[in-house]
């Protein structure tokens, strides 16, 4: 049995001032390194064996901060191969340090122009309901950006070839990404339907724990919060998925 911790990353400097942020990259605000500091503490008594991490500030510190109160120092890889070889060759103390791969693929879906716009502004010019298709449409472009779907394509694939061979050895597993990386890979691992996905709601820094075993996948803490009411019976539709290895 192993377990694999989802943490989306504390509040941003971008998160406090209402902007789109996206793959522009600006450090956790105050409250976000308080945020970070307090999942630490819920999950001081879990050992990790390894992390993942987006190329972005912001998700780099809530992990250093997570980590920090293991006593545990993340040796970061950028996919050199040269690099992580050196570190696989155990001259790292596995004691006091763990492997952090580190992945653009990871990153926050990319909102083009949008980037860097307040929030608000955007919905006086586009109006609300343009702005929510933006936001949360899972097939639908911003201008010049992502989709969630397209997220979901570079996500998964990583998941897949990356994190979950780590969990079938029994490794202890955190990744700290992004609100949309989060909810592609709830996606994948509870099998939401893409009707509910936009309406997921990840309050940063606080971790989803799950289980993974012979039978898939089994969340332990952490609530999935959605914004409106419900007919979805996750633990109906999600049986198929997490029953899967």
């Amino acid at each position: 049995m192993s377990y694999l911790i989802l943490v989306r990353h504390g509040e941003s400097r971008w998160n406090l001032a209402n902007k789109f942020t996206g793959w522009v990259d600006v450090p956790l605000s105050r409250y976000g390194v308080q945020e970070a500091v307090d999942t630490a503490k819920k999950l001081k008594n879990i050992k990790i064996d390894q992390a993942f991490v987006s190329h972005l500030e912001r998700a780099h510190e809530t992990l250093t901060i997570i980590l920090s109160r293991q006593e545990m120092t993340g040796i970061f890889l950028h996919h050199d191969e040269r690099k992580e070889n050196w570190y696989l060759s155990k001259k790292y103390s596995e004691k006091k340090e763990i492997l952090t791969h580190s992945s653009a693929l990871l990153n926050e879906r990319y909102y083009g122009d949008l980037q860097g716009l307040n929030k608000n502004e955007v919905r006086k010019k586009y109006g609300e309901e343009k702005v929510l298709q933006w936001r949360r449409g899972y097939a639908i472009r911003p201008p010049g950006g992502e989709s969630i779907e397209d997220v979901y394509k570079r996500t998964i694939p990583y998941f897949t070839k990356r994190i979950l061979p780590l969990l079938k050895q029994g490794k202890n597993v955190i990744l700290v990404s992004h609100g949309n990386v989060m909810r592609t890979i709830l996606k994948h691992i509870e099998d939401i339907p893409v009707d509910y996905l936009p309406h997921l709601d990840l309050p940063s820094a606080k971790p989803i724990i799950y289980k993974y075993g012979k039978k898939g996948f089994s969340r332990t803490d952490g609530l999935l919060g959605f914004n409106r009411p419900l007919l979805w019976d996750h633990e109906k539709v999600g049986q198929k998925k997490r029953s899967k290895k």
